[in-house]
């Protein structure tokens, strides 16, 4: 399953990223705070650091759960549940901290930056005819 990134730095930028299975395989095994080197995804000199993601499905990972795999959890404000209402608690499903095989989706952003701006450092994306 290919893994969708999206890099984001402190100017608001977002640049989206694919890998493809087989490149994505050193991401296997780190977890949300984490810090990977550029070099590994195609942009030499830049450092990021794993913010979050989700898995197949959708689910939201956060940084409070371990593991790979699912849970139910009892929350009130915070990753994945949108309700704002005072004192409301409601069981939400969230993925784990940890990236596998099925996660599809990886939030990074900079921490630090490489020779060339961020928008110039990722290769264009070929259009598709």
């Amino acid at each position: 399953m290919d893994l969708k990134l999206n890099i984001a730095d402190k100017s608001g930028k977002c640049i989206k990223k694919e890998l493809k299975e087989d490149a994505a395989g050193f991401l296997y095994g780190k977890k949300i705070g984490d810090k990977i080197n550029g070099e590994s995804i195609d942009m030499p000199g830049y450092e990021f650091e794993i913010a979050g993601g989700s898995d197949y499905c959708g689910f939201p990972m956060r940084k409070d759960v371990n593991g790979i795999m699912r849970k139910q959890i009892l929350t009130t404000t915070a990753t994945g549940n949108r309700y704002t209402r005072t004192g409301m608690r409601l069981r939400r499903t969230i993925a784990g901290n940890t990236i596998y095989n099925r996660t599809t989706q990886i939030n990074l952003k900079v921490v630090k930056y490489g020779p060339t701006p961020l928008i110039t450092a990722a290769p264009a994306e070929e259009k598709k005819e």
